[in-house]
């Protein structure tokens, strides 16, 4: 049984954003302050990145946890309300998300997905994978004055070890 009445629900649901979101505007800082330019939620491109930068074929996402799916074989089990819906949706999202970066990557482009706790808890590690992407696909060393947080040994993004959906 839902605690809010139907009006409260609807704005409740109203207000989640897709595009500008908290995570969404910090690495948009991150990225803006080491002096990478990039494009918001470009049409041409496959799937709507977060961040495109065209340059470097690479294509940002930052996922919400709940609605792409984080710990979904566990979460599944928790949701109480309108189960089945939920369910259905969020594992859409998922198949969708896998699709577009299959798609994405297929031709030809690097595709980064963070969740938006790891952009709060772990800011300099996702910016150190772009960055370490772009110094690869530019053939330059990896610059040496990043941040301590930056190197942790802990993996966020773009891991090909795991599947999109799963955590291990």
């Amino acid at each position: 049984m839902d605690v809010l009445t139907p009006q409260q629900r609807r704005r409740c649901m109203q207000s989640n954003k897709s595009k500008g979101t908290k995570p969404e505007l910090v690495l948009a800082r991150l990225l803006w302050s080491c002096g990478i330019r990039y494009r918001k939620h470009p049409k041409n491109i496959i799937g709507k990145p977060d961040f495109c930068i065209k340059k470097y074929r690479l294509a940002i996402f930052v996922d919400g946890e709940f609605w792409h799916g984080r710990n979904w074989e566990s979460k599944k089990k928790t949701l109480k309300g309108n189960r089945e819906f939920w369910i259905a949706k969020i594992e859409r999202n998922i198949d969708r998300d896998r699709k577009v970066t299959q798609t994405l990557q297929a031709a030809g482009w690097a595709v980064f997905r963070f969740w938006e706790s790891d952009i709060y808890r772990h800011p300099g590690i996702c910016l150190r994978q772009v960055l370490e992407y772009m110094c690869q696909y530019m053939h330059l060393d990896i610059p040496q004055y990043l941040p301590s947080d930056f190197y942790q040994e802990e993996h966020l993004a773009a891991d090909p070890a795991t599947e999109y959906g799963k955590e291990t």
